[in-house]
């Protein structure tokens, strides 16, 4: 099927007829996907297509192929390079960034990318009295918090003026939550902005069919090189073994997140795997705050009752590393590696139930269908189910599907649960802990923190950490935190996990970035 110059209802109407032939819940037959149009199996259904309005890498995937920041990560790297912005000064006191933007650029729908634009990103997230506030939520606000005022200097010029000194300023710029959306298309469609985007980037949105398919089709009028594909379409396919099956029909060209049991049939012909390290931590959120978990020793219990290196080799194949802490080994200048692992010792866990006057206490752990960087979470939970079984306490899964946990987890433990899952690929070694292990970030102050961990000296590292401007020092508030954390054992630190894809042997030019994003402007088709 050639699909080069059909009209864009033509081709949407291709895509769709093509989605429907295969059947989402059938057993797949060996399928021939459309020449020019790359469909890309993803773990999950979107929550929203609104930049500032979500949190998980899975919907990440989609947006950083539709929209684009003032700055953007170097390829195969973290490090910060002109995006939507040519260049940008810094005053000496680091509470100025002045950005000189790119010259006629433009949005999806025609409107015109401006300082004023800029100033309307940022105002509508942070400012609480915007006219277009209300087209929230802003759930990675804390990102920008140091911004104190966005002022517009000249068409192509806006400054930041930032309350102090903000180390991770620019690399923030360059994370999905810091994408520019049209202001015209956010007033156009207020609250219902999410199901309608408007961005610069290589592609533009066709059409989501919610729970089937998600369609952007390349933007003629880009200002940079011309994506390599006429359109992409995003499938959102739960289950793993489904997505296994897709891969190996045809029905898909591209899978993200392999499960490892899964990764060797695919190293025949036909296909081409894809591995890039980053910055992941999955981890298991324990509940500070109530019930057993808000004994230290018991949570000291449960990193020791768990056997993260049975996990890592039998569950996940050898494809992760066994965590020893919250900052993942990737941040090289900022990880503690005098950190070593929590080792597998049950005698110490039942002897620290027993002090803490929990044995035999029963647990509600909630765990996830798949969903972004969980690996494989039914698998992994059960494995942790037996371990602590194994010491004594009863665990009781609940089981969802991955936005429905999201829905369970970001606002809390509290009442709900004693354990949850949970995995985070972060762009800078504060993201993490400063949005998830601050007390300033329990759920009802807007943050991550959903198992109310508190340590008042991890705050102070925390907060000194995002304001330093030497490298250094912040590396040696960072290991300081560390330390602490892994004391106080708010979390079962589980793995560091090495991303993964397979492709057919039809696509090209495609590869995996440390950031976790899915960068497909380049990837052609034959």
């Amino acid at each position: 099927m050639n699909l080069t110059h059909l009209t864009r209802r033509g081709l949407l109407a291709a895509v769709t007829g093509f989605a429907m032939a295969l059947g989402v819940t059938s057993t797949p037959v060996k399928a021939q996907t459309p020449s020019d149009v790359l469909i890309v199996g993803q773990i999950a259904e979107p929550k929203s297509l609104d930049p500032a309005a979500v949190t998980a890498v899975n919907d990440f995937r989609i947006l950083v192929n539709v929209y684009e920041g003032l700055t953007r990560y170097k390829s195969g790297t973290l490090e910060v390079e002109p995006g939507l912005a040519e260049s940008w000064e810094i005053s000496d006191d680091g509470t100025e960034y002045t950005f000189k933007l790119r010259s006629g650029v433009k949005f999806h729908d025609g409107t015109d990318f401006n300082a004023e634009a800029v100033k309307f990103n940022f105002d509508r997230m942070l400012d609480e009295n915007h006219p277009q506030h209300d087209t929230g939520p802003f759930p990675l606000a804390f990102f920008f918090s140091a911004v104190k005022e966005t002022t517009v200097v000249d068409p192509t010029t806006v400054k930041f003026t930032l309350n102090e000194p903000y180390a991770p300023f620019l690399s923030n710029l360059a994370y999905p939550t810091g994408l520019m959306v049209s202001p015209e298309a956010v007033k156009a469609n207020g609250k219902e902005f999410g199901r309608n985007p408007v961005g610069t980037g290589p592609f533009k949105f066709g059409e989501w069919k919610s729970n089937e398919r998600v369609v952007v089709t390349r933007n003629d009028d880009y200002w940079g090189d011309k994506a390599g594909t006429e359109a992409v379409v995003f499938r959102p396919i739960t289950d793993a073994n489904t997505r296994v099956a897709e891969m190996l029909a045809g029905g898909i060209d591209l899978m993200v997140e392999v499960p490892p049991t899964s990764l060797s049939q695919f190293q025949g012909d036909g296909f081409n795997l894809a591995e890039q390290a980053g910055p992941h931590v999955w981890f298991l959120i324990l509940n500070a705050k109530e019930g057993p978990f808000a004994d230290k020793r018991v949570r000291q219990a449960a990193n020791y009752a768990i056997n993260k290196d049975a996990i890592v080799n039998d569950v996940l194949e050898g494809t992760a590393e066994v965590a020893a802490g919250p900052t993942p080994p990737a941040f090289a200048w900022a990880y503690n590696s005098t950190l070593k692992a929590y080792p597998h010792d049950p005698d110490k866990a039942r002897a620290l139930l027993k002090e803490a006057g929990a044995e035999g206490a029963e647990l509600t752990f909630f765990v996830t269908e798949g969903g972004s960087g969980m690996l494989d979470p039914v698998a992994m939970g059960t494995a942790i189910q037996a371990d602590l079984a194994a010491v004594g306490l009863k665990v009781n899964i609940e089981t969802y599907e991955w936005n429905t946990f999201l829905g369970e987890v970001n606002p809390g433990l509290e009442g709900k649960a004693d354990m949850a899952e949970m995995a985070w690929m972060t762009n800078d070694p504060d993201t993490l802990p400063y949005l998830a292990l601050r007390s300033g970030a329990w759920p009802d102050k807007g943050g991550f923190n959903s198992g109310y961990y508190a340590n008042p000296e991890v705050d102070k590292l925390l907060e000194a950490a995002r304001t330093a401007t030497n490298q250094d020092e912040r590396a040696r508030l960072y290991k300081e935190m560390q330390v602490i954390v892994q004391e106080d054992a708010p979390w079962v630190f589980v793995a560091n996990w090495k991303q993964n894809a397979v492709t057919s042997d039809r696509v090209e030019n495609f590869s995996l970035e440390p950031s976790f994003l899915l960068h497909l402007q380049d990837v052609v088709k034959k």
